[in-house]
């Protein structure tokens, strides 16, 4: 593993409070706003038979939710390939 310099440490985490951030308001728009705040007028759509409010409710932030966990995965292990600091497997 490698050892990194302060700048190099502030960037890595820098980089990694940014991603979560994102995230994080990928989520939250998703789980609260869509699926609260516009269900009544998504729930004039379908989705798989449900009304598509209470399918993002339901199901749809979940969903996404596990694709950001996902995606943060693959980001993170990226950068730590950058850095030198992925473990051997």
């Amino acid at each position: 593993m490698a050892a990194l310099s302060e700048q190099e440490r502030q960037a890595y985490w820098h980089y990694n409070v940014q991603l979560t951030i994102v995230l994080l308001v990928i989520w939250f728009v998703t789980a609260y706003i869509v699926s609260g705040l516009a269900a009544g007028w998504l729930n004039r759509f379908t989705f798989l038979g449900f009304p598509l409010g209470y399918y993002m409710a339901a199901q749809g932030s979940l969903v996404i939710f596990v694709l950001e966990i996902a995606i943060y995965a693959y980001l993170m292990n990226k950068k730590d390939r950058e850095y030198g600091l992925i473990e051997e497997e």
